[in-house]
């Protein structure tokens, strides 16, 4: 677009993009009503906006306005599937414990952050129970719309890293594909990063580890939770 520069010119275009279906539409917001009576032909007249003979500036070209438009398709897409994907997209949540979720949804998903989540709870028979949960791979194998939508809570299982039952004192501790359980150890219940191979400490009264966070959580839901939030540096 002639005497536009930078973000200028690139906002010009893309209101082109998004203005017109198909570049014969451009093409025809080009010509005049003079165009069409002294050349009588439509498909001429587009030909000479084309090639610059006709038409209010610079004119863009047919490849240009292809391009972009797969472009903007493409990116239109992306978001349509980045919103699919991310069960907490487009819900009204108000929990303390759930937006924390939601906020960390997108990094658990994608591999930029691995969440270790504390719960402790009463479950159904009244029985005390606690568990750390591997959050990225909860996010593989459960549908969290349920839980986000508040149809159904995220509950302790036998299955996460570290079960526990206060009442009836049953403890079961297993791997999962993003963490190592140490149990066997003097500083108490350790975990270990599978991809960087960083210890996550969770006693509360120590550093929980390099790239770790502790974040206690407020919420109505349990009777206690901290998300023990792990980033992942990854080579370039």
């Amino acid at each position: 677009m002639a005497g536009m520069e930078g973000d200028d010119a690139g906002a010009a275009l893309d209101h082109i993009i998004t203005q017109f279906n198909t570049y014969e539409d451009y093409l025809d917001s080009q010509i005049t009503t003079q165009d069409l009576y002294y050349l009588e032909n439509e498909e001429m007249a587009r030909q000479l906006v084309e090639l610059g003979f006709r038409g209010s500036g610079e004119v863009l070209k047919r490849e240009d306005f292809i391009a972009r438009k797969l472009a903007a398709e493409a990116t239109r897409l992306s978001e349509r599937h980045q919103q699919k994907t991310l069960s907490s997209a487009g819900k009204e949540i108000k929990d303390t414990f759930l937006k924390a979720l939601a906020e960390r949804e997108e990094a658990n998903r994608s591999g930029k952050m691995a969440s270790i989540i504390f719960i402790r709870d009463r479950n159904a028979r009244g029985q005390e129970v606690s568990a750390y949960i591997d959050y990225a791979h909860r996010l593989k194998v459960d549908e969290f719309d349920i839980y986000f939508s508040g149809k159904k809570k995220l509950f302790p299982r036998r299955s996460d890293l570290s079960f526990y039952n206060w009442d009836r004192n049953i403890c079961c501790m297993n791997s999962s594909p993003n963490y190592q359980v140490i149990a066997e150890n003097p500083c108490g219940l350790l975990f270990k990063n599978k991809s960087d191979r960083k210890i996550i400490n969770v006693d509360p009264k120590v550093y929980p580890g390099d790239n770790t966070t502790r974040t206690p959580i407020e919420t109505d839901l349990y009777l206690q939770v901290v998300i023990y939030d792990h980033v992942l540096r990854r080579k370039l």
